[in-house]
């Protein structure tokens, strides 16, 4: 091999090396959303072998990338034979460190209590975990297999999506994971946190679970402290009972998709099943996904002589007997 010629391949291989280093978490497949696979490595089998079962699932794009990759990684006879779970949308350098290591690497995710769909949603898009259309169809359209594994979702209106379902956590979850994956490991937390003496409870006082997590939702956004929520929980059945509209701020926050401290007149007149300054009971489905706090202040709220309250600029909830009682504290605390 002339010398020329060997200078010319060692240049290459350092330029495939680098391309293939620096691009190799964004070589994918995702033609079809993610989807996961069931991927057998045989005892005996070659680095080409498992590249091209890889390619055959779907898993890869281009079975030449693959092997150049493993040569200059110089991982030929690292691959280890068992049985594994990839999905589509995986990097190679990911697949290969899995099927090389038997390691599943793992990333920890933070549900906030409160965030609603969308906002779970734009996180997990952010974190680079799933794909925004994909996550929100798992949890529109809910799977049949989930209505039969968890009980819970019985009472579920057949149209509603699993807002107030998706239990806010911290979640280690595989990387290259799809969205159905995660929905599971929320709805499975649920069923953990929301047990069956609480479940119990709600069958006692007539009500579903469905009706106590679209009420939990509406006190996680009202009100930021937990000895607070059960006597809001009081106050809010209450005027259930009588058909006394709620008014709910945060209900109209959730139709605007805003945060407003105060509302206009013009935004508590907004046509919406969801606004309850002129539509008297609960709205159609939860407004986020409660924290058990919220889910308990619903089930056991604490009786009090209160008919109003508001939220004061540090978090405070004050909290009236009488209308005039009220409007007298908004003036003093809403500035």
């Amino acid at each position: 091999m002339s010398r020329p010629f060997l200078i010319a391949v060692i240049i290459s291989s350092i330029i495939v090396f680098l391309g293939i280093n620096i691009l190799s978490p964004y070589l994918v497949v995702n033609l079809e959303g993610s989807r996961e696979v069931d991927f057998v490595i045989e005892k005996g089998e070659s680095a080409a072998e498992v590249g091209a079962a890889l390619k055959k699932e779907g898993l890869i794009n281009n079975e030449f990338t693959f092997s150049i990759y493993v040569f200059l990684k110089k991982l030929e006879d690292d691959f280890k034979a068992g049985e594994y779970k990839l999905y589509t949308g995986m990097g190679i350098g990911e697949i290969i460190k899995i099927l090389t290591t038997g390691i599943y690497p793992e990333v920890k995710i933070t549900i906030i209590e409160g965030w609603n769909i969308k906002d779970i949603t734009k996180y997990l898009v952010k974190k680079n975990l799933v794909d925004s259309k994909d996550f929100l169809n798992e949890t529109q359209n809910v799977d049949v297999e989930w209505l039969v594994k968890y009980d819970f979702l019985k009472d579920k209106p057949e149209r509603a999506s699993l807002e107030g379902y998706l239990f806010p956590d911290t979640y280690k979850i595989f990387v290259g994971t799809n969205s159905k994956a995660i929905v599971n490991k929320m709805l499975s937390n649920f069923e953990k946190r929301v047990n069956k003496e609480m479940l119990d409870e709600i069958k006692f006082q007539g009500k579903t679970l469905y009706e106590i997590l679209v009420m939990a939702s509406i006190i996680e956004k009202e009100v930021p402290k937990d000895e607070d929520r059960k006597i809001v929980a009081d106050v809010f059945y209450k005027r259930l009972k009588i058909g006394k509209a709620l008014e709910s701020c945060a209900t109209i926050n959730y139709i605007l998709g805003d945060s407003k401290k105060k509302l206009s007149f013009e935004d508590t007149r907004v046509e919406s099943s969801y606004n309850t300054y002129i539509h008297p009971g609960l709205p159609p489905g939860p407004i986020c996904n409660p924290s058990l706090s919220a889910i308990k202040a619903a089930i056991y709220p604490q009786k009090n002589d209160y008919w109003y309250f508001l939220s004061a600029d540090d978090g405070t909830t004050i909290f009236s007997k009488t209308i005039e009682e009220h409007i007298k504290n908004k003036a003093k605390y809403l500035k």
